[in-house]
């Protein structure tokens, strides 16, 4: 089963009026995340992901099963009972649920192909470094596929092998083309809004419940870059209008 929105994500914000519910039933909800926002409350103090949709959907028991980055939007899984989240949880742990995501970065990407590398997590800095030892981190791969070329940047499709943290931002800079805004691991420069241009697009599961597998889609953000990108279809000619 695959569940599509056909709006747009909205741009980022720390204050959504609402959360915006991709796909859901008695036991799993899908929920949009804007950049800017995050997924449950940190030492900020700032609203979170988790807390508004438990207020917006009445729900305080619901439970958040995977997480995205602050500057990062896209999907992400919610559970509604306890049978569900652990149902959740475990496809998390065996790493079979599949992740797929868009991403915007610095250079030119020509062919499809995969990165390999060592992951270090750094807690002080709080960033990932990109080694060859395998006996210093996690090792992490990434599948990469230009889907539109720029003078200056690519529209990745990127699916990851791993969840160590940051991979794809630390392995995407290591290969020498950072993340759009992402001035933590290279970018030239960052956006206004502290956004990066990375976007959880999908997400395919099994229903902890009922056993079926599903995948469900999220809309590109409705900002600059990714509307230049939308508006020629992600078809992978050239295009100057993604020159920025």
């Amino acid at each position: 089963m695959s569940v599509r929105s056909t709006s747009q994500t909205p741009t980022s914000s720390t204050e959504p009026a609402a959360i915006r519910i991709l796909w859901s039933d008695e036991f799993v909800v899908a929920a949009l995340k804007p950049s800017g926002l995050p997924v449950q409350p940190d030492p900020t103090g700032d609203p979170d992901l988790l807390s508004l949709l438990r207020d917006q959907l009445r729900e305080p028991a619901l439970q958040l099963v995977h997480r995205l980055d602050r500057p990062v939007s896209g999907v992400v899984l919610f559970g509604r009972t306890p049978q569900a989240t652990e149902g959740l949880n475990h496809q998390f742990r065996q790493r079979s649920v599949r992740k797929v995501y868009r991403a915007i970065v610095e250079g030119r990407v020509d062919e499809p192909g995969e990165l390999h590398g060592v992951l270090r997590h750094d807690p002080r800095r709080r960033r990932s470094n990109v080694s060859t030892d395998p006996d210093r981190g996690t090792a992490g791969m990434l599948r990469v596929r230009p889907l539109h070329l720029g003078e200056r940047y690519t529209l990745l499709e990127v699916e990851p092998d791993g969840g160590a943290f940051h991979q794809i931002r630390a392995q995407l800079s290591a290969a020498g083309w950072p993340i759009k805004g992402d001035v933590k691991y290279g970018a030239r420069r960052g956006e206004k809004d502290r956004s990066i241009h990375l976007h959880a697009c999908a997400i395919t599961f099994v229903h902890p419940v009922t056993g079926v597998s599903m995948t469900v889609d999220a809309p590109v953000p409705a900002s600059g870059s990714w509307q230049v990108l939308a508006r020629t279809g992600g078809s992978g000619q050239n295009d100057r209008g993604l020159a920025m």
